[in-house]
């Protein structure tokens, strides 16, 4: 089942009751609360990606993707070789190389801030850059009411719950009924972890049937 952004939006108040125009007009931050809690809560491999880029010589800092979110690998290519780097803590790096102005091939990065990594040691040549991440999709909010995202097409019950978690605490409504839309939240989600962490990292072929309660 397929849920637009349009439906998202009315099932939310049809659900609560509700057509206050403060309410309405936080339902899309609502929306938004609920995909940061789901991608924050699951890793799904749909959510992975590569970007490339490049180092430049003598700037031990590198510029991250605009939808970065978590790192799984940064490669560099040597002489055509892949050499991956090893991701470390922001004081491990500074302290192996506490002078940036000393330079060599690069094995070490660490988040610096928001926007950027840093390398150690400080590069010594300009590399072309591969890094494997996590990324923050657009946000179903970010579209007309007849658009669609992953997980409205995919996980429609999970938004669902997890937008209505957010509505009602933001109404201060019934703690029973709260609870209630908790828990189907947490049900919806233990499925989409199902896929995302079991069925999409193994074969059934090497692995045999994914074994597991079902929910």
């Amino acid at each position: 089942m397929t849920m637009t952004y349009g439906e998202l939006k009315q099932a939310i108040q049809d659900y609560t009751e509700n057509d206050e125009s403060t309410f309405v007009s936080n339902i899309p931050l609502f929306i938004r609360l609920a995909e940061e809690r789901i991608l924050k809560s699951v890793q799904l491999n749909l959510f992975q990606k590569n970007q490339f880029g490049n180092m430049t010589s003598g700037n031990e800092y590198l510029a991250a993707p605009s939808d970065f979110l978590a790192p799984f690998s940064l490669s560099i290519d040597v002489s055509g070789d892949k050499e991956f780097l090893l991701f470390k803590d922001l004081d491990f790096v500074q302290s192996y190389n506490p002078d940036a102005t000393t330079t060599g091939q690069p094995k070490y990065y660490a988040q610096f801030d928001v926007d950027n990594f840093i390398i150690a040691p400080t590069p010594d040549a300009n590399y072309t850059v591969d890094i494997h991440y996590l990324y923050r999709p657009a946000s179903l909010t970010a579209g007309s009411d007849s658009g669609t995202s992953w997980l409205s097409e995919n996980a429609e019950i999970t938004l669902l719950y997890a937008a209505l978690v957010e509505a009602y605490t933001f109404m201060k409504g019934e703690p029973n009924l709260l609870m209630l839309y908790n828990q189907r939240f947490m049900e919806g989600l233990s499925r989409l972890k199902n896929l995302g962490e079991a069925q999409e990292t193994m074969d059934e072929y090497r692995y045999g049937t994914l074994r597991k309660p079902r929910t």
